[in-house]
């Protein structure tokens, strides 16, 4: 029953979307030092095509890894070229198999003088105790968290509809990782915790618009003129908006102070109707003198730096009942229809709502709750 479920999510959600190498190579040249002498797991792969092995097997010698796992979820419907494996039992390309390739050394295998990807092909394709194959290849299964275990960094660009159980299972075995996942994920309250904890932040690479290798229809024609603006076949390759690099390594960006230049005033700032904190519109207008709680928009989580800011919670979910984020009411809704606000929203409701200087009634987007740990009186 638990493998019928998990095929089933598997086949319910549209979870395959191949990553370029170029976007991998872009971020991961922050990360170096971290890779020296550690074992790297990439657990959402597919061999045949995935660019983050291809990456980790080009660098393995130059990153100093001690080993590479790539695992897959019953193989792929999109299969590569360059990776290839031809076997005996196979007339033409492999069946969709759920496979997990071990390389401890990369070597110049087919004595040309260099290190490259043909040499990663001899190996997989002369060295048997490299490649096998697993029943499932579900991060969730046993055989996969096994070799979870062994992997002292996950890299990899998991998927999307299991993002909350795939994070959960990282944190509960204590892994090191950076991985793609939409911008959203930080709303869901099963994962904003991790960000107060500081048990994962903003990798570089933050709100990116990518294109991804993908067996799905592109039917929307301003997402096929993107993808051919990049110089991509808009029948192979779809565009992904609103992604983001989430890592729990350590790196530079993380500790820059973020300059803020807006002295507060009350006219500005106002405060919410709902909730003890001011109302901050833009992130540029920070202001750096207040000390109390203020709401900023969630792309402040790029900023976000633990020296200089404490993260106190979001609006979404349920933290509006764990911060004491009140009950909006009938009057504030009764004016906003007067003013011709729409949106279905209810007495109950509890979010973060102000007047504006002109005293309209005013539904703010998205905020976190942030305080300046630092305030300055200049």
């Amino acid at each position: 029953m638990a493998n019928k479920n998990l095929n089933a999510a598997k086949t319910a959600k549209k979870d395959e979307f191949y990553t370029q190498l170029s976007d991998i190579e872009r971020e991961l040249q922050h990360y170096w030092p971290h890779f020296r002498n550690k074992v790297v797991l990439c657990n959402c792969d597919d061999p045949y095509e995935s660019n983050f092995f291809k990456y980790f097997a080009l660098r393995f010698n130059q990153l100093g890894l001690k080993k590479l796992i790539c695992t897959c979820y019953n193989g792929s419907p999109v299969q590569g070229n360059e990776l290839l494996l031809h076997f005996d039992d196979y007339e033409s390309e492999p069946q969709k198999i759920a496979y997990k390739v071990e390389i401890t050394e990369v070597k110049d295998l087919n004595g040309d003088g260099a290190v490259d990807l043909s040499d990663v092909r001899y190996l997989l394709q002369n060295d048997k105790n490299v490649i096998g194959t697993l029943k499932t290849g579900d991060f969730r299964d046993p055989e996969c968290i096994e070799l979870l275990k062994q992997a002292d960094i996950v890299v990899t660009n998991p998927p999307f509809s299991l993002i909350r159980e795939y994070v959960a299972q990282l944190i509960e075995y204590q892994k090191k990782f950076l991985i793609l996942a939409r911008t959203s994920m930080i709303h869901a309250y099963e994962i904003f915790p991790y960000f107060i904890e500081n048990k994962m932040w903003i990798g570089y690479g933050y709100n990116l618009s990518l294109v991804y290798k993908s067996p799905y229809q592109n039917v929307e024609e301003a997402n096929r003129r993107y993808v051919r603006s990049k110089g991509y076949n808009p029948d192979e390759y779809i565009k992904v908006p609103a992604i983001g690099w989430f890592t729990n390594l350590d790196h530079n960006k993380r500790h820059e102070e973020f300059d803020m230049i807006c002295k507060y005033n009350e006219e500005d700032y106002p405060k919410y109707e709902t909730f003890d904190a001011i109302d901050v519109d833009e992130v540029t207008k920070i202001p750096y003198d207040y000390e109390g709680i203020m709401g900023v928009p969630d792309t402040f989580i790029q900023y976000y730096n633990p020296e200089q800011f404490e993260l106190i919670g979001a609006e979404t979910g349920d933290y509006a009942e764990k911060l004491g984020i009140k009950p909006i009411g009938k009057e504030w809704i009764d004016n906003y229809r007067k003013n011709g606000g729409t949106g279905h929203y209810t007495a109950n409701m509890k979010s973060l709502v102000i007047y504006q200087r002109t005293g309209k009634p005013k539904k703010v987007f998205s905020r976190l709750l942030i305080r300046n740990k630092n305030p300055k009186k200049l």
